[in-house]
Parts: structure tokens; C-alpha cells; sequence
């Protein structure tokens, strides 16, 4: 009876579980629905290191378009502007700019406004706690990493509207790292009324989209021989750095929630040892191998950008 009895328990733990990591990739794929579906204003700011970034979110649905304002409102300020498949960004300094696109590039991972079920080869789905956000209710979902190699990212969701309220990358101590969080959110019937004039704006046109053979077009100067698990390239090219003026290969990998950026240049004068420096989630790892330099940047373990950067060679 003992035995039958062990075997029932495991039995119904595993189903348990089973249900949690359906309940939970359920909340991430209403929370994405309610992203492009709800009428929002929204205020949240980004705690990284000692910095702190404040931004103002605002979305509509107006018929079949739909509408989205996320504006930096630090500094010289940055503004993107969404109008269904077409994102402008407004930059302090340089000309507008459009690209055909159905979401904008900010600092919540895209992934979660689309299908997360992508995610599942190499995260967990697990469903976390209850409490308040912004004076809202919320449901912990926590997006595990398979392995050592990443941190976790942990959402804070809306039980009413299903929007985000809170997120952050974790590390595998359980420590938050990086936060967003809502300050403020008002969730309306209808589109407030600085979105719907935005229907009446002109826009530059979207710049053109690459072709498949620029899009095949990739440096096969350097061989980057280990990864974590799930990491595909992106993009390659040869391009001057903004912080020196040197030409450097670039590599560009993604697992679909993280991005990581790979760059071989010549080693510049004086000695440097390697090393990383850490701000928030995002590392930053130097290698000098002595006949080229390597930089890992990305929002992945220190160890993991030093095992990348390491691991990087000419091809035979």
C-alpha cells in the first residue's frame, strides 16, 4: 500500500506541475494579447545598477489600428512611435527614422508581446506567487533557464487587465538583478486622445528591409566555438565602434528572450587585462588573447561572457 501510495503522490505532483507550466505559458500569451489589445497609460522606470530610467507607455486600439508611445523621459529624451507594423524613433541629435516592424525595441524583450511558446527549448514555464504591484494584483510567472549559462526573468502580471505590471532578470540565486517597474497605469474603454492623433502625423517611410543575400552576407573571419544552448546568429559585419573609431567584427546571437553581441578587433596599445564589469543584468567582458581582442556584451552570468570570449578563433 505504501508503495501505491508513493507512486500516487509522485503521480499527482507531476500533474501539478504539469499544470502550472500550462497555466503559466497561458498568462504570458493573454498578457501578449492584452499588449496589443488594451486601451493603457502607463508609467515605469528601469532600476540598473545604481542608475535609474524613467518611461512613459501609452497604447491604443482604434478599429484595426493600433497605436503605441513609449518615450525616455530622461535626459535629451527618446521617443518611439508605433502605427500598427511601422516604428519611428525620434533620437536627440540625428533625422527620424522608420523600420517595418510589429513591436517596439525597448527594454521589455519583444518575445513577450509574441509567441513565447519558442521559449520552452531552453526555459521553464513556472507559476510563482501572488501579490501587488502598483496597487494591482498580480501573478508571479517565472521564465526558468534550463541551465547555468543565463539568468532568469520573472514577470509580474495584471490578474485583471493581464498587462505587466513588474519584471526582472534573476540570477540563479534567486537575487533580482535588473527591475522594471510600474509606477503607474490607468487602463481605459477607449484610446486616449494623444495616441489618435498620431493617426494624423506623417511619418518618414520605413527604410528598406535587407535583402536575403545582404541578410546571408556574414563575416566568416572568426569561429565563436561555444554558446549556450540556443543561441543562433543573427547578423555579422565589419563595422567601425562609435567608443574608438576601430574596425571590429561583429556577431550578433539570440535565444529569442536574450541577446548577446560578439566583437574581434585588433588589440589596442598598452596592456589590458581581461576582465568583466557588470551593470544590472548586463555584462561586459574583455578578453585580450594577444594577437586580437574579444568583447562579450549581454545580459548573461560574467563566467558565461568569459567562456564565450575565450572560446573565440580564427577558423582553420
Amino acid at each position: 500500500m505504501r508503495l501505491i501510495a508513493c507512486i500516487l503522490g509522485l503521480f499527482f505532483a507531476f500533474a501539478v506541475q504539469a499544470s502550472d507550466v500550462i497555466t503559466a505559458k497561458q498568462l504570458l500569451q493573454n498578457m501578449a494579447k492584452a499588449v496589443h489589445t488594451r486601451n493603457f497609460d502607463a508609467s515605469f522606470v528601469v532600476l540598473k545598477g545604481k542608475g535609474m530610467e524613467p518611461y512613459r507607455w501609452v497604447h491604443a486600439k482604434q478599429g484595426d489600428t493600433e497605436l503605441e508611445l513609449l518615450s525616455l523621459l530622461n535626459g535629451a529624451g527618446l521617443e518611439m512611435v508605433r502605427v500598427n507594423d511601422r516604428v519611428t524613433y525620434f533620437e536627440p541629435q540625428s533625422s527620424a527614422y522608420s523600420i517595418s516592424t510589429d513591436s517596439i525595441a525597448g527594454p521589455i524583450p519583444e518575445v513577450l508581446f509574441k509567441d513565447v511558446t519558442y521559449l520552452l527549448s531552453n526555459y521553464d514555464f513556472v507559476l510563482g506567487g501572488k501579490g501587488r504591484i502598483a496597487g494591482r494584483p498580480s501573478q508571479l510567472v517565472r521564465i526558468e533557464s534550463k541551465d547555468d549559462s543565463k539568468y532568469n526573468y520573472w514577470l509580474w502580471i495584471d490578474t485583471q487587465s493581464s498587462l505587466l505590471l513588474k519584471a526582472a532578470y534573476v540570477n540563479q540565486q534567486g537575487e533580482l538583478l535588473e527591475q522594471l517597474q510600474l509606477t503607474h497605469i490607468s487602463v481605459t474603454p477607449e484610446p486616449a486622445a494623444q495616441l489618435l492623433e498620431l493617426q494624423q502625423r506623417d511619418f518618414p517611410a520605413p527604410l528598406p528591409m535587407q535583402t536575403s543575400l545582404e541578410r546571408d552576407n556574414i563575416t566568416n573571419n572568426w569561429q565563436v566555438a561555444w554558446l549556450p544552448q540556443g543561441f543562433d546568429l543573427l547578423k555579422s559585419d565589419r563595422h567601425k565602434l562609435d567608443l574608438n573609431n576601430e574596425l571590429a567584427d561583429y556577431y550578433l546571437y539570440s535565444d529569442g528572450l536574450v541577446d548577446i553581441s560578439v566583437f574581434v578587433q585588433r588589440p589596442l596599445p598598452g596592456e589590458r587585462p581581461s576582465g568583466a564589469l557588470s551593470s544590472g543584468a548586463t555584462t561586459v567582458y574583455v578578453h585580450n588573447s594577444g594577437a586580437f581582442d574579444v568583447s562579450v556584451v549581454g545580459n548573461i552570468p560574467a563566467l558565461t561572457a568569459k567562456k564565450i570570449a575565450e572560446s573565440v578563433k580564427r577558423p582553420l
